[in-house]
């Protein structure tokens, strides 16, 4: 996959890492864990990964994942119910309006953020090439 190929379409870009984030989807679980993962390693210094033990003894498990592109907050939240997924407006790192949306809304935009910074770092391009080749 080539991000920064003048010649191929962004929304092709767009597409692709949002498939790849939605692989895991069929299992809430599964998927918040690989999804925290990925985006830990492609964006470390704008993906927030929450984690809580579960029980006394428990593993620890992802409960809230939140990643800042500009002026866009994308948050998603798992708890027993399942994951509620939400983008925020922001200026000066306040928060001006939040609204929740579906999963798929939500990956759409988490791709399209993923896919800007990929234009501007290439070390967020090598870390998303890695995330849709392996």
């Amino acid at each position: 996959m080539a991000l920064d190929n003048p010649e191929q379409d962004g929304t092709l870009d767009i597409d692709m890492i949002a498939a790849s984030l939605r692989v895991e989807s069929t299992d809430v679980f599964t998927f918040v864990e690989a999804l925290a993962a990925k985006l830990e390693e492609a964006v470390p210094g704008s993906a927030v990964v929450e984690r809580r033990r579960e029980g006394m003894f428990g593993p620890k498990v992802v409960r809230r994942i939140a990643v800042d592109a500009g002026d866009l907050r994308l948050e998603l939240r798992r708890d027993p119910s399942g994951v509620q997924t939400s983008c925020s407006r922001l200026s000066g790192g306040i928060v001006l309006k939040s609204e929740r949306v579906d999963t798929d809304t939500w990956l759409r935009a988490l791709g399209e953020a993923l896919a800007v910074q990929a234009r501007r770092s290439q070390s967020t391009r090598q870390a998303l090439e890695r995330l849709l080749n392996g």
